[in-house]
């Protein structure tokens, strides 16, 4: 069996510590070390600084001068950002896909809905919205639209994920259930609309620190 090529290595660390990072396993902040990580994956650092950088185009981390790599922090504007761009992408997408939205298709959507409501941690809540979403858009067809929302989603999954590790409560999308009574009756524009201020909702959620002090964190809630 032949030796796996460092760009393959590359790729694999870098999925694995992109999904730790959008999981919030790995912290705004904190410090990615290739000895660390070289060691975990039984790997040179080559293939390690080559999975870093492209953490870094993804944005998920930052190289800092006699700081070494770490988990890139973001902000309320970072935030912002990307609700604005969920909230034209996804509203493009819906308005292409409504026409080909079946009954079993929002049947579905429904039963996400339902899941969401039901859940117990802030995970499987994130799991069952991201599916309510791209069980609608996905009929539009757009492959490369549909690969930038999940882009994008992954982004607001991180926000999520660090701004309530903690203290989540279980809540009722009536957003979600308005979003298919338009699609059933036909509504496609009215739908659409519902659905881009439902992407533009941000939460806040205190996130204690290290230190033992509450940092006020967003997220998009939708």
């Amino acid at each position: 069996m032949g030796k796996e090529p460092e760009d393959t290595i590359a790729s694999r660390i870098s999925r694995v510590l992109a999904d730790r990072i959008v999981r919030g396993e790995l912290a705004p902040g904190a410090r990615l070390r290739q000895d660390h990580v070289a060691e975990e994956f039984r790997t040179s650092h080559v293939p390690v600084r080559e999975a870093f950088r492209r953490l870094e185009a993804q944005g998920l981390a930052i190289s800092e001068p006699r700081r070494g790599v770490r988990v890139a922090s973001f902000d309320l504007a970072e935030v912002r950002e990307v609700a604005e761009m969920r909230a034209a992408l996804e509203g493009l997408a819906l308005r292409h896909a409504a026409r080909h939205l079946t009954p079993a298709i929002l049947d579905a959507a429904e039963e996400a809905t339902r899941e969401g409501d039901a859940a117990a941690d802030v995970h499987a809540w994130e799991e069952a919205n991201r599916r309510f979403h791209r069980l609608i858009l996905a009929p539009c067809g757009m492959k490369r639209l549909l690969a930038s929302i999940d882009d994008l989603h992954a982004a607001s999954a991180r926000f999520l994920f660090s701004a309530w590790q903690t203290g989540w409560e279980k809540r009722t999308d009536h957003d979600h259930r308005a979003i298919l009574a338009a699609l059933r009756q036909g509504k496609a524009e009215e739908a659409a609309v519902i659905l881009q201020k439902h992407v533009q909702w941000i939460g806040r959620g205190p996130q204690p620190t290290p230190a033992g002090v509450a940092r006020e964190t967003f997220a998009i809630v939708g």
